[in-house]
């Protein structure tokens, strides 16, 4: 077959939307078949699990949904460690009896008395159980052992925006390990309204020195960081976000799940849909069911290479293992100068003739051992 040089591509313009139909379809196809699969293993099963919330009867109701996203680049240069949130029409936790530890900037103090205030919801402020500045948690949790401690103390934490990029080196492995309990920033300054569109510049309030929110903006803000689903950017083409539990319906599923795929691929995704390859839904340990997928595997003109321009690519040499590095560039034509260690290595390097005489000598010694050995036995024969 002839070598061909032209691609068609589709149009620049061209917007990709994910179908909700077909959103909705394997959400219930998923939901079906995790239920089903949850039931066969309860059936199976000799012992019975003393332990399971008599509410739920088929194991599924803490399972998570994950929607996997893959592109075609890397969303980021850079790994990111401060997670964006995505406010969803169906919040992940509702559990009222949930512990909070809000991180602000200094003083505590001012954010204390918000949470106190009156004004602030009193289902809330039983939630949040602890509120500290970013000196005081340097100042107390500098061991790893505090930090441990603080990190079982509580279920969710949350950040002042201004001050959660310091947290990784205040926090450290214990908190960013993993991204199950990283802080979750939130706005808790006073809000600016926007003049034709732009932000204004922030002035300093006499009233206000701290800047802070009034008690219901701030419960605002907590409310819906718990909630939402949050996104880990690092370098990679490939991210898993929760959008939901296994109790749920499958219309709920479907909601968010055009939500947080809309807000990734339109806020993160450079290229926005052109960059995006496929969308899967999919649970702990089930098969990833495709809810779209794209007709191009290239972003642009520039990643297609046709196959008259290929070009021989030469073996790269394969590491020494085991040894010590070597340099993997070609040797140069040059003859490398001998040093003393190297002349007084050769000269030590014994001939042919001092050979011989070593073997002699060691046959002789062996001789004259044997002799003794004889000799000894007979003497104690006598």
């Amino acid at each position: 077959m002839a070598s061909s040089k032209t691609v068609t591509l589709r149009s620049e313009t061209a917007v990709s939307l994910v179908d909700p139909d077909q959103t909705l379809k394997a959400s219930k196809a998923l939901l079906a078949h995790m239920k089903k699969a949850s039931e066969e293993k309860a059936a199976n099963s000799e012992k019975r699990d003393l332990l399971a919330d008599p509410d739920d009867e088929d194991g599924t109701k803490e399972l998570p949904i994950w929607l996997n996203l893959t592109f075609k680049r890397h969303i980021a240069d850079s790994r990111n460690l401060k997670p964006r949130k995505i406010v969803l029409p169906h919040p992940l936790n509702t559990d009222s009896e949930i512990g909070i530890c809000l991180i602000t900037a200094d003083p505590q103090r001012a954010y204390k008395n918000l949470v106190a205030s009156e004004e602030f919801p009193a289902e809330l402020r039983k939630k949040v159980t602890r509120v500290i500045d970013v000196s005081k948690l340097k100042a107390k949790f500098k061991s790893y052992e505090s930090q441990r401690k603080l990190f079982s103390e509580h279920d969710v934490f949350l950040s002042d925006s201004r001050i959660i990029n310091r947290l990784p080196n205040v926090l450290g492995k214990t908190f960013y390990k993993t991204t199950a309990k990283r802080p979750i920033p939130v706005e808790i300054q006073t809000r600016i309204p926007k003049i034709n569109g732009r932000k204004q510049k922030r002035t300093k309030d006499p009233e206000n020195p701290n800047n802070t929110c009034t008690p219901i903006q701030l419960a605002g803000e907590i409310e819906r960081a718990v909630g939402a689903a949050l996104v880990n950017v690092s370098p990679t083409a490939n991210i898993a976000i929760r959008v939901g539990n296994a109790s749920w319906t499958a219309e709920q599923i479907a909601e968010n799940v055009d939500v947080v795929a809309k807000f990734v691929v339109e806020k993160l995704s450079p290229g926005k849909w052109k960059n995006v390859k496929s969308i899967y839904i999919k649970g702990p340990k089930t098969a990833a069911l495709p809810v779209w997928q794209t007709d191009e595997l290239w972003l642009d003109q520039k990643d297609i290479v046709a196959d008259g321009d290929v070009k021989a690519i030469s073996p790269v040499e394969k590491a020494n293992v085991g040894k010590k590095r070597k340099s993997l560039e070609a040797p140069s034509e040059e003859p490398e100068p001998t040093t003393k260690k190297a002349k007084k290595a050769k000269a030590a390097k014994p001939t042919e003739a001092e050979d011989d005489s070593l073997d002699k000598e060691i046959a002789e010694r062996k001789a004259a051992l044997k002799k003794q050995k004889k000799a000894a036995k007979k003497a104690l024969e006598v």
